[in-house]
């Protein structure tokens, strides 16, 4: 198994661990308060409703451990395939079914944002939350569209050629951009921390926030590097197939 393999397994794994250390370990991320202005101006806090923690904390582990690492093991499940010794159908199976649980995951934690204490639309008022919906609605087309083209064969061996670039390509844009969006939702839960909470800049919850953001980051480019060479070199084959014998291995080398 290549290397950048073995080393998004365990960036991967590193990202969990991070986010379930945020999650249970730092009083002020599972016991929000938010802060209302009295009759006479003076400010009060008032708890959150028990459940309105939780929904936070679901929506964080639901959107990165959910949909990002999932996502990414269903991005690589060909590579990761082919060094468990796989045919092609299994591989194909396990890049399919862990991409509909990536975006079963995705769709929870966004239903955890209709939960909050401030209603539905004022969850959906930031860049972090537009870019959210838009890369769930790309990555549930982008599904929708490999089930029906490439393991459901509903569209021909032609159409599943012009198809699997853009199918590719949207993918690592969606993955990318779901990457960036969850960066983004650190950057909105610090300073909401830091201004809300007053929690110092230089404290040790910031300081694992900043080390999950980093750790996300180079999880998506191992990622991203360990997919685009074989695509690269399977397109290659598929070109030196197609001039030595026929069109029909070629196509077969790109998993179609």
């Amino acid at each position: 198994m290549a290397v950048s393999i073995v080393l998004s397994h365990i960036s991967a794994l590193l990202v969990a661990v991070l986010v379930l250390l945020w999650a249970l370990a730092f009083r002020t991320t599972i016991f929000l308060r938010f802060y209302s202005s009295s009759v006479d101006g003076a400010a009060t806090a008032t708890a959150v409703a028990e459940f309105d923690h939780l929904y936070f904390v679901l929506h964080t582990l639901l959107m990165v451990i959910g949909f990002i690492l999932f996502g990414g093991e269903g991005i690589l499940a060909h590579r990761w395939g082919v060094g468990l010794g796989w045919a092609r159908g299994p591989r194909k199976a396990a890049h399919l079914w862990l991409q509909g649980a990536a975006l079963g995951f995705g769709v929870a934690g966004l239903l955890t944002k209709f939960k909050g204490n401030k209603g539905v639309l004022a969850n959906f008022h930031s860049l972090h939350s537009w870019m959210g919906l838009l890369c769930l609605l790309l990555f549930a087309a982008q599904w929708t569209m490999g089930f029906l083209s490439f393991w459901n064969r509903g569209e021909g061996w032609r159409a599943r050629t012009l198809l699997l670039p853009w199918h590719v390509f949207i993918g690592i844009f969606t993955y990318s951009l779901a990457v960036a969006t969850a960066e983004s939702g650190l950057m909105e839960k610090m300073a909401f921390l830091h201004t809300k909470h007053g929690i110092p800049r230089s404290s040790l919850e910031f300081t694992l926030i900043n080390v999950l953001g980093l750790t996300l980051a180079i999880h998506c480019g191992l990622v991203v590097f360990t997919l685009i060479p074989v695509k690269h070199k399977e397109s290659s084959n598929s070109t030196m197939t197609t001039r030595i014998g026929n069109g029909v291995s070629g196509v077969q080398s790109l998993s179609l």
